[in-house]
């Protein structure tokens, strides 16, 4: 990442394959920058980013300065469309590792003018040790899909006596507040 020098790093909130929701913070720790989390909106003001971020108990907007790292949640708008002219341009790159198990068929029709820069573990220096799964500083032990079931309901009314005391069995199970 640092080879890149971007000012900006933005990831999704979390991986499927440990669920942790820890990429994104890694990153700016490793980088040493300030981290926004579950943004949903973002715009630029001068030299300003202004987030929009959406937190369990509500919206927060807050504002920081580049360089950044910023993870996006699912309320956060699709990315725009793909350049069709440069998803062609690169429709056949390949990096000097695929193209050393390419058949010569392919490499002979062309299709593999365009070369992309591959950098492994020895080029940007990295501790094999703390890559991949084994070298997680977290371990997930087991996901599990947990369906929750009401053991009772109540029935209530529209009126002010029977809201109350719906908000307030609320506030009090720090469901709400």
């Amino acid at each position: 990442m640092r080879r890149l020098a971007p000012d900006l790093v933005i990831g999704g909130r979390q991986a499927i394959d440990g669920d942790t929701a820890q990429v994104g913070p890694q990153v700016a720790e490793k980088l040493g920058w300030p981290q926004v989390t579950y943004a949903e909106e973002m715009h630029f003001e001068g030299d300003k980013l202004i987030i929009r971020r959406r937190l369990e108990r509500g919206v927060e907007t807050v504002s920081a300065p580049l360089p950044l790292v910023v993870t996006v949640n699912g309320t956060a708008p699709a990315c725009r469309y793909r350049n069709a002219r440069l998803v062609m341009k690169y429709k056949y790159a390949r990096t000097d590792t695929e193209l050393q198990t390419e058949s010569s068929d392919y490499i002979a029709a062309g299709r593999s003018s365009i070369r992309l820069t591959e950098w492994g573990v020895d080029a940007i220096g990295a501790d094999r040790e703390q890559l991949g799964l084994s070298g997680s500083p977290t371990k997930v032990k087991e996901i599990e899909n947990i369906i929750l079931q009401a053991k009772e309901s109540k029935r209530l009314t529209s009126s002010d006596a029977d809201v109350e005391s719906l908000v307030r069995e609320l506030l009090e199970d720090h469901t709400i507040g």
